[in-house]
């Protein structure tokens, strides 16, 4: 079931990116942030309301709450300077760059969580970094 939800991520991370570059024609990236941000608190705290699992917050440890809030600090860091990437150059050439954190995701995971780096999982970061410079060369 995981990777119907990753496939789902995918898509709509594709249609942000698109519909992000038009929207934000005329508008400060940083305004532009704070609206999808907005929008996606309600439509969060909306889905957390309508299964029930508002009342599971109680039961959020210290060690939850720290890195819930650290993970919310370098998303909302990732949005902003991404908007501030689309407003300035091409989507085409953002959304490479801003997916090459696969790679660095894959290394972290690696030194931080303990993960494993198989020779497999190692061509796949190797291949999206170049994949990731390919995009870019003019």
């Amino acid at each position: 079931m995981w990777k119907l939800y990753a496939v789902l991520a995918a898509v709509f991370a594709a249609l942000t990116s698109i519909l992000a570059k038009i929207g934000i024609k005329g508008v400060d990236s940083n305004l532009a942030t704070a609206i999808r941000t907005t929008v996606i608190i309600f439509l969060s705290w909306g889905i957390v309301f309508a299964i029930g699992e508002h009342h599971s917050i109680r039961n959020l440890t210290r060690h939850n709450w720290i890195f819930l809030i650290l993970s919310g600090l370098a998303t909302g860091l990732s949005w902003l300077f991404y908007y501030k990437a689309i407003a300035l150059g091409d989507v085409s050439k953002v959304a490479p760059i801003d997916k090459s954190s696969i790679a660095l995701t894959l290394i972290l995971s690696y030194f931080i969580l303990g993960e494993s780096l198989t020779p497999k999982t190692l061509l796949a970061g190797a291949l999206i970094v170049a994949g990731t410079f390919l995009m870019l060369w003019k």
